[in-house]
């Protein structure tokens, strides 16, 4: 997309038997710079990807840079040697797939957990050398290759191959249908904040993956951090997916330990608000973009903030909320304002996703949350709780058939505020002078027997006597 120098981040590559350079990192990226130096364009690579450049080249506009194949996800050899199958049993592990187009016939990788004893299989593939002892690689580990469900092998038992030569191939899923109704139910799930089945597992932060004992048919991944003092973070990976990683690779926080599509929980919660707000954008719009229907951001921007209104909170401070409490940002602010007035600790807190539907009967107003979904217990609600509704949204002034806040009801309304300011002025300065006039009209009215000044505008000093 623009002319300049190749430089690589991150790089880690290897040359495979055709002499073609293929990517082994998970972390890679081509950066294009400019003469001087400045980054115009960059790319991350995924594993597997082919790469056409080499560091340092000179590209221009229009040259083929990389490319990858985009049904499949490679497994690539990272050594020379021999192909040794374990538990890849014909008939419990493997079946073997005649393709009538072609009439080649391929290895497919099948669900062992289901055969009996299936559990105790750990399909994989093995790296021996010519003395049948494990190939070892840099951190001294046996290369062993796990399997996944549906991996389609492309070595024989036995095979000699290459480094950079591919031992499988793993099909990822493509989309079911190709119309919009294929696409909604993913908008849905996307702004009802659900976890998707299967959902991918983010790293949480930085540091060198380790496998751990496996746990029924689950597989033990840790993360030892590489900031002394933390904890290392353990996670269970259902056996049979495929885990992109490999043991004592390094992982940086938001990479992903099992592919799939990401919880937006989970983005929040590592990543911060504005990945979270980035990848809802996205996500949406790739439904969208797909049938060809263009939509501004900021609609879907304006659903997100909604979704992010609430704060749940991690530490009271000095404050009178909970733990675990949840409020809107604007209450958690006030409450420390007033707080840090005093002198005293501010409460902390962390924003939280909630689905559309939730975040609507979650609002301050009860009118406006009766009006959506549920409206016997919003109501209830309200009235055992006592609940006043101070009507600053839209919907809650349509429904009781006031002028909007918005335009010039806003523009109303700020008059309505500034005028109400200046009559307090006037009522104010006018009763100070009314109170001033009493306090000397007091010792007269005893002299005169108080007939004349019954008119005063009565003060409570003046009732007092």
């Amino acid at each position: 997309s623009q002319a300049g120098t190749v430089t690589y981040e991150n790089a880690s590559t290897i040359e495979n038997s055709n002499g073609e350079t293929l990517v082994m990192g998970r972390n890679m990226k081509l950066i294009i710079r400019d003469d001087a130096g400045e980054e115009r364009a960059s790319h991350k690579l995924g594993y597997g990807t082919k790469l056409f450049v080499k560091e340092g080249g000179k590209v221009s506009r229009g040259d083929k840079l990389f490319e990858w194949d985009p049904y499949t996800l490679p497994i690539i050899a990272e050594k020379t040697g021999q192909v040794k199958y374990i538990d890849l049993v014909s008939g419990i592990a493997v079946r073997d797939e005649t393709d009538e187009a072609t009439g080649m016939t391929q290895k497919i990788v099948m669900d062992w957990r289901a055969a009996p004893k299936g559990n105790e299989l750990k399909p994989e593939i093995l790296l021996v050398d010519a003395d049948g002892e494990p190939v070892r690689n840099e951190a001294g580990n046996p290369v062993t290759y796990p399997m996944s469900v549906d991996a389609i092998l492309s070595v024989e038992e036995g095979q000699d191959i290459k480094a950079g030569d591919v031992v499988a191939r793993i099909p990822r899923e493509g989309a079911k249908t190709k119309d919009i109704t294929g696409g909604l139910p993913r908008v849905a799930e996307l702004f009802e904040a659900r976890r998707p089945k299967d959902h991918a597992i983010i790293a949480e932060c930085d540091g060198y993956v380790r496998f751990g004992k496996d746990y029924k048919n689950k597989r033990r991944i840790t993360i030892e951090p590489t900031v002394e003092g933390m904890e290392p973070v353990e996670y269970m990976v259902p056996k049979g997916k495929h885990i992109p990683v490999q043991e004592g690779d390094f992982v940086q926080k938001g990479d992903y330990i099992m592919d799939g599509n990401p919880a937006p929980h989970d983005i929040l919660a590592i990543l911060g608000v504005e990945a979270l707000a980035d990848y809802m954008i996205d996500e949406v719009q790739d439904v969208y973009r797909l049938q060809g229907v263009k939509i501004n951001d900021k609609h879907i921007e304006v659903i997100v903030r909604q979704m992010l209104q609430k704060w749940e909170i991690d530490e009271s401070g000095d404050t009178t909320l909970l733990k675990g409490e949840h409020l809107d940002k604007a209450e958690f602010d006030a409450v420390n304002e007033k707080i840090m007035a005093k002198g005293g600790r501010p409460a902390t807190g962390a924003p939280i996703l909630l689905g559309i539907t939730k975040a609507s009967l979650q609002t301050r107003s009860f009118i406006s949350a009766a009006s959506f979904q549920e409206t016997t217990r919003v109501l209830t609600e309200a009235s055992v709780q006592g609940k006043r509704d101070k009507l600053v949204g839209l919907k809650e002034n349509v429904i009781v058939g006031r002028l909007i806040p918005a335009g010039t009801g806003g523009a109303t309304a700020r008059v309505r505020r500034i005028a109400a300011e200046r009559d307090n002025v006037v009522i104010e300065a006018r009763r100070e002078e009314a109170e001033a006039a009493a306090a000397l009209a007091a010792p007269v009215d005893d002299y005169v027997g108080g007939d004349e000044f019954d008119t005063l505008v009565e003060t409570p000093e003046s009732r007092d006597e």
